[in-house]
């Protein structure tokens, strides 16, 4: 199944280099692929993981992904 996997700021780096390029941001997973098998998968850190959104809605790693999900994952980030 395709899902879309947005990786944000630092941690861009670990997607794979085709990855930039408009619409190379679906990738293919198996049926009952968790968030953290996905994340595992492409070596992300997750001490390096903050937040997680599927569809623009909170998310746990835990949670299975589905045919079409979009994912956004962000490291902490500062401001002021």
């Amino acid at each position: 199944m395709k899902i879309e996997l947005n990786l944000y700021a630092s941690l861009a780096r670990y997607l794979p280099r085709d990855a930039g390029a408009p619409g190379n941001r679906i990738r293919e997973v198996s049926e009952g692929t968790t968030i953290l098998e996905l994340l595992h998968d492409l070596q992300v850190p997750m001490d390096k993981v903050k937040l997680i959104f599927v569809n623009g809605l909170h998310a746990r790693s835990d949670e299975i992904l589905r045919e079409g999900d979009r994912v956004g994952v962000f490291p902490p980030v500062a401001g002021g």
